[in-house]
């Protein structure tokens, strides 16, 4: 049985969002991103250095986890600043967590069922 909070995260997320964030998380480099972000902040000239593809490609990842709001971008004088979003992370991991829950009631339900004599 899923709690009352779960059940809030189930219905707080659209499917949209939830596309968003799966589809951001999908890619390995765009998690590797998240990762350092959210170890401290970086420059997009910096991420780019760590990775063997353009400025621009790193962008677009960029670009994909801001519309995830997996990340956050500030311009900083010429310099674009990213930061992972640990509370979208959270809302993600939670989601996950909601998900879990789900499919371990319907494994105890089963093994219930497969438990009772015929």
């Amino acid at each position: 049985m899923l709690t009352y909070n779960q059940m809030v995260v189930l219905n707080e997320i659209s499917d949209a969002e939830v596309d968003r964030i799966f589809r951001a998380l999908a890619d390995a480099t765009r998690r590797d991103i998240v990762r350092r972000t959210l170890a401290g902040e970086a420059s997009v000239s910096e991420l780019a250095s760590a990775y063997d593809m353009s400025w621009a490609a790193v962008q677009k990842h960029v670009a994909v986890l801001e519309g995830a709001e997996l990340v956050t971008k500030e311009a900083r004088g010429r310099e674009r600043i990213v930061r992972g979003n640990p509370a979208r992370i959270q809302r993600a991991q939670a989601l996950l967590d909601s998900y879990e829950q789900i499919w371990r009631a319907r494994v105890e339900r089963l093994d219930a069922l497969l438990a009772e004599p015929n």
